[in-house]
């Protein structure tokens, strides 16, 4: 647990807290057993942050976990066990629960598209589009779910989108300017909408290439072609085919069609929390 997350945890508990829990009075200072149970079938996330979250409120409380993150499970199943005083179980119940219910519901929905996948040796990553402030968390999820992460931020790799290459002056530029002012172990990555603008970011040097809304026919008769010219280009080197901008549905056809990786961000936008519930003895 990074002294960040902790910190973002304190600030969770202290939106739901206030000034204090007003209902405490009435658990006269006791000690108190709770149970999380699964009320929807799933991909587990969260359990991870439970006990840190907890001994905020109070370092004595326990927590067992019985599945571990990224476990599936089923309705009725217990997945954490916590015992302590009754005013930290209470005043940490919801915010526990909110985060790992979201977790779960991302882990789940990547765990669903991922399974689509099984056999074909493409890998499904995520996107930027997250929730601020939670994307460490949701990112963890799609890993969890059986997903890669593709960049935590703007600082991993230089993707060039379309606004990059027209201010630039075209892909060739764009990559150039990148190259002369980044790091050397800098990835560059290009989004593509057009096959020419494919060929080229190959020819240039791109390490990737996101191609953006190409059909599977497409994508089929285009893959090889781009293959071949990473194997020709000067520098050599292997180049990571991406396609985006798809449906869900259509995943295996996608799959056929030899790219690497298939970047979507349905498991974090479109995903419902999994029902999960804290009840005590």
């Amino acid at each position: 647990m990074t002294p960040s997350l902790r910190s973002r945890l304190a600030e969770w508990l202290a939106e739901d807290l206030g000034r204090g829990d007003l209902s405490a009075a009435a658990l006269k200072g006791r000690r108190g057993h709770a149970s999380w149970i699964a009320k929807q079938a799933g991909v587990f996330c969260g359990g991870a942050l439970v006990s840190e979250l907890f001994a905020l409120l109070d370092p004595q409380l326990t927590v067992q976990c019985l599945v571990e993150d990224g476990a599936t499970i089923a309705i009725g199943q217990r997945l954490l066990e916590l015992e302590g005083s009754a005013t930290a179980l209470v005043a940490g119940e919801r915010t526990a629960l909110n985060l790992a219910m979201r977790l779960s519901g991302i882990a789940t929905a990547t765990a669903e598209l991922v399974a689509q996948l099984e056999g074909t040796g493409v890998r499904l990553a995520d996107t930027r589009k997250t929730t601020p402030g939670l994307r460490l968390l949701e990112k963890y999820a799609v890993r969890c779910g059986g997903g890669v992460n593709h960049r935590m931020g703007l600082d991993d790799a230089a993707m060039l989108k379309e606004n990059h290459i027209a201010w630039a002056g075209g892909i060739t530029a764009a990559i150039a300017a990148v190259r002369q002012q980044a790091p050397w172990p800098t990835a560059v990555i290009v989004e593509a909408e057009t096959e020419a603008q494919a060929q080229e970011a190959v020819q240039a040097g791109a390490n990737g290439v996101l191609l953006d809304e190409f059909s599977p026919e497409q994508l089929k008769l285009l893959v090889p072609r781009l293959r071949q010219l990473a194997r020709d280009r000067q520098q050599g080197g292997a180049v990571v085919l991406e396609a985006s901008g798809i449906q869900p549905s259509d995943l295996r056809a996608y799959a056929a069609t030899g790219i690497d990786l298939i970047s979507t961000s349905a498991p974090v936008t479109r995903s419902r929390w999994l029902d999960l519930s804290m009840r005590f003895d």
